[in-house]
């Protein structure tokens, strides 16, 4: 006999504007920001919502090779501070910063 249970139900429940409720930073999730420079190079780079732009600065430099104390994330006027949570500069999934080296 073959054992064939091949009917996987996919719950393909997308929709609905309400994000899930946060419980505590235990659930943070990771998202996924993007870092346009000059020279139309796209980084992209997975982080967490409670990680630093310090950090985020850390793992844009892993991958253009640069090291971070040369880089400077900006959009329109905001210029990011190291210090600063991506959360509380409401940086979310799919995000886009500018990439700047100074």
């Amino acid at each position: 006999g073959h054992g064939h249970t091949g009917r996987t139900r996919r719950a393909a429940h997308r929709g609905g504007s309400a994000p899930p409720p946060r419980r505590g930073t235990a659930a943070m999730s990771m998202i996924e920001v993007i870092a346009n420079d000059r020279l139309g190079r796209k980084v992209r780079v997975k982080c967490l919502e409670d990680d630093t732009i310090g950090d985020l600065k850390k793992l844009i430099a892993a991958q253009t090779g640069t090291r971070p104390e040369k880089i400077r994330l900006q959009k329109w006027y905001t210029i990011y501070k190291d210090h600063i949570t991506l959360e509380d500069y409401e940086v979310h999934d799919g995000f886009a910063f500018e990439l700047h080296y100074n």
